[in-house]
C-alpha cells in the first residue's frame, strides 16, 4: 500500500529537478521530519519532462500523528520514479501528482491541488542549481542502480 502522507497534508513544500535525463533530484519538507533529499532514477511525465518544479501545499498540517506514521522515512529518499506529472490521468482534472518507490521498496505518493506546483522560470533556477548538484554528489554513493540486500544478486 502506498504511503499517502495523511492524504497529502503532511507535505509542506519542495522542489524536484529533472534537468539531467534519467534522474530526478530535489528536496521535500514533510510534517514532523522536515526536509528530505531525493535522488530518483527516472523522469517526469512528458508534460513537465526536463523541467524544475516547485510546490507549496495549502493543506499542510504539521501534526504529531505524522511523526508516528512517517518518522522512520529514509533520508535521503533514493529510488525510482513511478509517476511525476501535473496531468497524471486523462479522466481527471490536471493536478500535481508525485509517486515513487524507495530502494527499500516502500511506495510513496502525494497529490496537490491544481495550481500548487509550477515550473520554475529560468531566471529563478540558479538557487536550485547548487542544491541539485549537492544532492547528486552526496547520494551518488547510494545510487539507485545499486542492488539492496533483499535483491536476488550474487556478488563475486
Amino acid at each position: 500500500m502506498a504511503q499517502k502522507f495523511g492524504n497529502g497534508r503532511w507535505v509542506h513544500e519542495g522542489f524536484l529537478d529533472n534537468r539531467v535525463e534519467g534522474t530526478v533530484v530535489g528536496r521535500i519538507v514533510f510534517a514532523a521530519i522536515g526536509p528530505v533529499d531525493f535522488h530518483l532514477r527516472g523522469n517526469f511525465k512528458a508534460d513537465i519532462a526536463g523541467e524544475v518544479i516547485r510546490f507549496r501545499n495549502s493543506r499542510f498540517e504539521d501534526e504529531d500523528m505524522a511523526a508516528q506514521v512517517i518518522g522512520d522515512m529514509e533520508n535521503p529518499q533514493i529510488g525510482t520514479v513511478n509517476l511525476i506529472s501535473f496531468d497524471p490521468h486523462p479522466n481527471l482534472t490536471p493536478h500535481p501528482y508525485v509517486e515513487w518507490f524507495s530502494l527499500r521498496k516502500n511506495h510513496y505518493r502525494f497529490e496537490l491541488n491544481p495550481g500548487e506546483a509550477w515550473i520554475v522560470p529560468e531566471a529563478e533556477r540558479g538557487e536550485i542549481d547548487g542544491e541539485s548538484r549537492r544532492i547528486r554528489e552526496r547520494s551518488a554513493v547510494q545510487s539507485p542502480e545499486r542492488p539492496t540486500a533483499n535483491d536476488e544478486t550474487e556478488w563475486v
